[in-house]
């Protein structure tokens, strides 16, 4: 015979609770299929301009926006991989995605942190060189590239990708995690074949070629004087040459009249990416 005893009041409290998720699951449900069917008229209008399904600062710029209305137990860093998990379902929808990753070591955490941006059922290819990774967006096996974020002490080497970038066929256009980690966590760059755009707190990416042996105070102080600010500097000795890759706040252009206040004739913007947001735990 079935149980007909009644609920205690505590059952009867977890039954009406786990209705209430039910109801609420309906109802992001048909939130994303509403969502998906937008989506779908944009791709459709996107197939007929021309343009790319790829807005990096947009994304960015939504993410913030959610993020400062952000209140509950929900962890920021959980929110993040919800929407990111939205906008690559929304990307499938328009067109194929795929990512070369170059990962110096299997333990090195590039390959996570492209599954964690891109989505895990996103078609990731690990290559073994950063020259292969870029060759694989440039003969469009894939649609981004993403390396590891540049380093001081890989810069002397001479394998530095950045310093070989061929902008504008190829640009930096965001920067992993977009959640911040704990320091020594590993950093990467994604690199696509189209224009970066601005989310409203960005960073780009410059690189200058400056005389044989200048020295690093000078090219900060060049920088300070044409009124950038710079959080961050490599230098790197290629051959004769004095390359520095400066990560200046701000989106810049190329018509910045700041740029022409340099004292180097060679300074290319690599591209430019979103700036990072803090999580829990910060």
């Amino acid at each position: 015979m079935p149980d007909t005893s009644p609920a205690t009041p505590a059952e009867a409290d977890i039954a009406a609770l786990r209705a209430e998720i039910d109801a609420l699951d309906d109802a992001m449900h048909d939130l994303l299929m509403k969502r998906s069917a937008v989506v779908g008229r944009l791709a459709g209008s996107r197939a007929k301009g021309g343009t790319t399904p790829l807005r990096p600062g947009r994304e960015a710029a939504v993410l913030r926006r959610l993020l400062a209305r952000h209140t509950g137990p929900l962890a920021r860093e959980r929110l993040v991989r919800i929407w990111r998990e939205i906008f690559m379902a929304s990307t499938a929808i328009q067109g194929g995605f795929s990512v070369a990753v170059h990962a110096p070591s299997p333990q090195s955490g590039h390959a996570r942190l492209a599954r964690e941006h891109f989505g895990p059922i996103a078609a990731i290819r690990v290559h073994p060189t950063p020259a292969r990774a870029l060759a694989a967006v440039t003969d469009g096996e894939a649609s981004v590239a993403v390396l590891p974020a540049p380093a001081e002490q890989e810069a002397g080497a001479g394998s530095a990708w950045w310093a070989r970038l061929e902008v504008p066929k190829l640009q930096v256009v965001a920067r992993l995690p977009f959640v911040t980690e704990p320091a020594g966590s590993p950093g990467a760059l994604v690199v696509a074949p189209v224009d970066p755009d601005p989310s409203g707190d960005d960073r780009t990416l410059l690189l200058l070629e400056a005389e044989a042996g200048a020295a690093r105070g000078r090219i900060i102080a060049a920088l300070a004087e044409a009124g950038l600010k710079v959080p961050s500097l490599i230098v790197a000795r290629v051959g004769q040459a004095t390359l520095a890759l400066a990560e200046v706040e701000g989106f810049l252009r190329a018509d910045d009249a700041r740029l022409s206040a340099l004292p180097w004739a060679r300074r290319t913007i690599l591209g430019a990416y979103a700036a990072p947001v803090a999580g829990d735990a910060a």
